[in-house]
């Protein structure tokens, strides 16, 4: 059996963490491509075998709303079972939503059906998080990366399919001589650039990454994340990327959304999130992310969360993240904070790194008050 090629390629060097990379330059202002208001997906909890009856509802995705700009990167962080990944499913239309709305270009993608949403997923493409089991084995690589040409025969004429294969495989940095081979043949990484170009085929303007590399090695993930970020400056990719590596996400986003039970709990520039944080939930998630400095290290606060994360089918009232939150009061358990600026009495507060938060104490957290 023919084994892997290496790694090796025009990206960083082998063996760079993406937490070693500076942080990603925050781009200026541009419209807005594609706009999610109060999107919910609840999957119904049923009983019985021959006669069902609903008795509640998973709260998957619950009350999302958010924007994506020509061009940027925004970051989806959280932990496992908070609803990232139905997220992605949803904004590529592979799922239905329950209610709410996702406008690509101002249309609204779920009232689509048939070829017309045909023709919008050519738009808005996804890279799945396991380089290993989202390519069929059974497929050279040349039929997997070409795929898509099968289904939008519009995009690459027939005859001229081979050349466009050879030339994403070129892209995405592997050799276009590889066409013929398997994906047995290749490693992690390598695999995750051959579904990167498969995503690119059909010249999306939108690529929503679920955990594009978690699945790789640190020494790997750099270059993959690297290539990404030179193929949205080539070809004005906007990405939804999707992780629960808090330094990952922000070498490679302009904003950043951080999700807790359904639910955008706060959202922000990199650099609000990451230097200014103000709700407790996005706090917790920063401490437990190693610094390399020593001495920093050593000398850092660390918030460890109480209990485990509350069931998405039953959450708790007012703000689902009170059970596990340093700062709760009976006020966080009768009222849910709204994602929203926080104020202070009738002006904004002047001076501070404001963004949305869904904190009753974000204003506490802007200005440092000790707990």
């Amino acid at each position: 059996m023919t084994s892997a090629p290496s790694d090796g390629a025009a990206e960083p060097a082998a063996g760079t963490a993406p937490s070693a990379l500076a942080p990603r330059e925050e781009r200026g202002p541009r419209e807005a491509i594609l706009e999610v208001r109060d999107l919910v997906k609840h999957y119904p909890l049923t009983q019985g075998i021959v006669i069902k009856r609903q008795v509640g509802a998973v709260k998957a995705v619950d009350g999302v709303s958010f924007e994506l700009r020509r061009g940027e990167t925004l970051g989806v962080v959280g932990e496992s079972g908070c609803g990232k990944s139905t997220l992605a499913k949803l904004v590529t239309s592979l799922e239905a939503p329950t209610s709410g709305s996702v406008r690509f270009k101002g249309e609204d993608v779920t009232r689509l059906s048939g070829r017309a949403l045909k023709a919008l997923r050519r738009n808005i493409q996804m890279v799945f998080q396991d380089p290993y089991t989202s390519l069929n084995p059974r497929m050279t690589v040349g039929d997997i990366v070409g795929e898509p040409f099968d289904i939008h025969p519009e995009v690459a004429p027939r005859g001229d399919r081979r050349r466009r294969v050879r030339e994403l495989l070129d892209v995405v940095g592997l050799n276009p001589e590889y066409v013929n081979r398997y994906p047995h043949q290749f490693s992690g990484g390598q695999r995750q650039r051959i579904g990167i170009a498969r995503g690119l085929a059909l010249r999306p303007e939108i690529i929503v990454a679920d955990e594009p590399v978690s699945a790789l090695d640190v020494s790997v993930q750099a270059q993959v994340i690297n290539l990404m970020e030179r193929l949205q400056d080539e070809f004005d990719l906007s990405y939804i990327f999707i992780a629960h590596d808090l330094s990952v996400v922000r070498h490679i986003s302009d904003r950043v959304g951080v999700m807790y039970l359904g639910k955008l709990v706060e959202t922000g520039t990199e650099s609000e999130i990451y230097e200014h944080p103000t709700h407790p939930y996005t706090q917790a998630l920063l401490s437990a992310v190693p610094v390399p400095d020593p001495d920093a290290e050593d000398g850092r606060a660390r918030i460890v969360l109480d209990g485990d994360v509350p069931s998405p089918a039953d959450p708790p009232s007012g703000c689902r993240f009170r059970t596990r939150c340093r700062k709760a009061d009976e006020r966080c358990a009768r009222q849910e904070p709204p994602l929203s600026i926080p104020e202070g009495p009738g002006r904004p507060l002047e001076g501070l790194a404001l963004h949305p938060s869904a904190c009753h104490y974000a204003e506490e957290e802007a200005r440092g008050v000790p707990d």
